[in-house]
């Protein structure tokens, strides 16, 4: 029969035929049935991600291609690149990939002579996409905003160019349930290499602050590009380091800010979420317990736990949990932020440390690593670090372009406070110019200005010592405790036993313990013309002691504690049914198939 289906009208054929290859056997049967349905929504479910890919994979399958009076089934390739590529969008959602889309099960290879669903989609977005790469090792940037639908399909595309160095993944979902997609740049895309840093970029945590998205973007593009060219630096930055890109942290401000555009964009248009939560006010105050414990003898002044009133208290963005997850999750080192409004960077505290002052200097206690690194992206920015009075951000120009946070203005709920105080990352606010919004015309001078500045920073996590910390047979120590001398801000050792503590060149007493273990200590000389040195700890089995130590403290075991009231966690409510069974409540997506009369698809439900 002619292709008649509304939803499938744009397959790259014209005749299809029943019984299909699923087993619906009219037009009205499938048309009733939840798979068909599944395609009419798809769209707006994934907010747009992997459509129309969704949907005319899922047409080959429920409408087939019919040629020579025989159904032509669809590519195995073609399901698995999708799979690949959309799954993550489905598991975001909390939802099973669909039965009728099972690669091995309803498609086949090409010996058996199958079809390309996707040939022509394809060759469309190829005229597409031409301006933005030429098919080859070199990629063209495109100078202009894109939609988050145009980020997300920028950000697969060039993870596909370079898989063996990249891949895309999901941190989570913005209010609206806009993916927070991250792609990840390393020698070995998806696992920590023993003794690699990991470092992460974040753009756009305020919607209508916009040029760290682009720039994100761009990075991300030339970062593939160069490395297939055989650029030998960004060779060895990749080769070295693990990369993790956040382009956009609040996709949802930013379609706000877009929508009004460069000329009519306020100050503050599209810079909350959709819940109208600032976002770098929303982390958990670490900060203020800090000062409030500081001169306690035993109080750790690193990993501090959230409270419990955070969860209880405060309402938490999505956004704001998938960030604080994402950062326990990866041993991160360095981090930058990407701002705008005007041209400085600003490193921790944020929070003053007299609450009554509203401009305190508050240093950390690593101040001079601090310093160091914001100096590293200012110097390398033409701009940023120099001393005319006249340029955006003049304000800084004595200061050589960064100030500390709460000298310049105090605030709690930051996130760099919270990276700091809550895990080993140092992270710093690169404020980018004055202009939150500026016109397209500005991108490609501002990304000239700020490409050296964005590498030299990525560079900088190779710096001070690292190791690994061993038991005496040779087993990595997870958890255990770095120490300077003179220096009160600890860090621990990965999954693995490795660690990174940045440091300045000098000598420094380094101490590690761990519990049931004994303690350990090195004179370390690091001089100026080694930037990194490795120094490896080999820690002796004891007998554990019932005194007040560093790891006796009760608080320090509520540091695994996150969401302890499940606030986040989806389908974890349980209630019973009618016959006494235990019956978990559905998803939100549930109500689009349970109120029009269809059979229930509980193959959408995980597990």
């Amino acid at each position: 029969m002619e292709m008649v289906l509304g939803y499938c009208q744009d397959v790259p054929y014209s005749h299809t035929t029943f019984p299909n290859i699923v087993g619906h056997r009219s037009r009205q049967d499938l048309e009733m049935g939840a798979e068909y349905l599944l395609l009419s929504v798809i769209h707006a479910l994934l907010n747009g991600e992997c459509s129309p890919d969704i949907r005319l994979l899922g047409c080959s399958v429920l409408a087939p291609r019919c040629q020579d009076n025989r159904i032509m089934k669809p590519c195995r390739s073609s399901c698995e690149m999708v799979k690949k590529s959309c799954i993550h969008a489905f598991e975001a959602l909390q939802m099973a990939w669909p039965y009728f889309l099972d690669c091995d099960r309803f498609f086949v290879g090409s010996e058996e002579g199958c079809y390309d669903p996707l040939s022509e989609l394809r060759e469309k977005q190829e005229v597409a996409f031409a301006d933005i790469s030429d098919g080859g090792v070199f990629t063209i940037l495109r100078f202009t905003y894109h939609t988050n639908s145009q980020m997300f399909s920028i950000l697969k595309k060039t993870a596909a160019k370079c898989p063996h160095i990249s891949q895309t993944y999901s941190i989570g979902r913005s209010v609206q349930g806009k993916d927070l997609l991250v792609i990840e740049f390393s020698d070995n895309p998806g696992q920590h290499d023993l003794l690699e840093p990991e470092i992460k970029l974040i753009g756009n945590m305020h919607g209508n602050e916009v040029l760290g998205r682009q720039l994100l973007i761009y990075l991300a593009q030339y970062l593939c590009s160069e490395y297939l060219r055989g650029n030998e630096r960004i060779q060895s930055i990749i080769n070295t380091t693990r990369i993790h890109i956040l382009p956009s942290m609040n996709p949802d401000g930013y379609e706000i800010a877009a929508s009004e555009g460069h000329e009519y964009n306020g100050w503050t248009s599209g810079r909350a979420n959709a819940q109208s939560l600032d976002l770098n006010r929303n982390f958990p105050d670490l900060t203020s317990i800090f000062y409030n414990r500081r001169r306690f003898r035993h109080f750790r002044s690193d990993h501090i736990p959230i409270p419990e009133s955070y969860w209880m208290n405060k309402v938490v963005a999505p956004e704001t949990y998938a960030v604080m997850k994402w950062i326990r999750s990866y041993p991160f080192v360095i981090s930058a932020s990407l701002h705008g409004g005007e041209l400085v960077i600003s490193y921790p505290f944020d929070l003053s440390r007299q609450p009554q002052e509203e401009r305190m200097y508050s240093p950390t206690p690593d101040e001079q690593i601090f310093r160091r690194l914001a100096r590293t992206y200012a110097d390398a920015h033409p701009t940023m670090s120099n001393n005319d009075t006249e340029r955006c951000g003049a304000s800084f120009a004595n200061k050589g372009g960064i100030t500390n946070g709460a000298q310049w203005y105090s605030f709690a709920g930051g996130m760099s406070d919270f990276n700091y105080l809550h895990s080993n990352c140092y992270e710093i606010t690169v404020e980018l110019g004055c202009d939150k919004f500026p016109s397209e015309e500005e991108l490609y001078p501002e990304w000239l200005r700020n490409k050296e500045a964005l590498l030299s920073f990525m560079e900088f996590v190779h710096r001070g010592i690292k190791g690994i910390v061993k038991d005496e047979h040779g087993n990595g120590i997870k958890g255990a405790t770095i120490s300077v001398k003179g220096m009160r801000h600890d860090i621990t050792t990965a999954e693995d036993g490795d660690y990174w503590r940045l440091l300045n060149p000098g000598v420094h007493i380094v101490s590690v313990a761990a519990s049931g273990y004994s303690k350990a200590s090195k004179r370390i000389n690091l001089p100026r013309n080694i930037q990194v040195r490795r120094v490896d700890f080999v820690l002796k089995k004891v007998p554990r002691e019932p005194s007040l130590d560093y790891f006796n403290i009760p608080e320090l075991d509520n540091y695994e504690r996150f969401d302890p009231f499940n606030q986040f966690e989806q389908n974890s409510r349980r209630e019973l049914g009618e016959n006494g069974e235990e019956r978990i409540e559905k998803p939100w997506w549930w109500a689009y198939f349970s109120q029009l009369g269809i059979s229930a698809p509980t193959w959408l439900l995980q597990n």
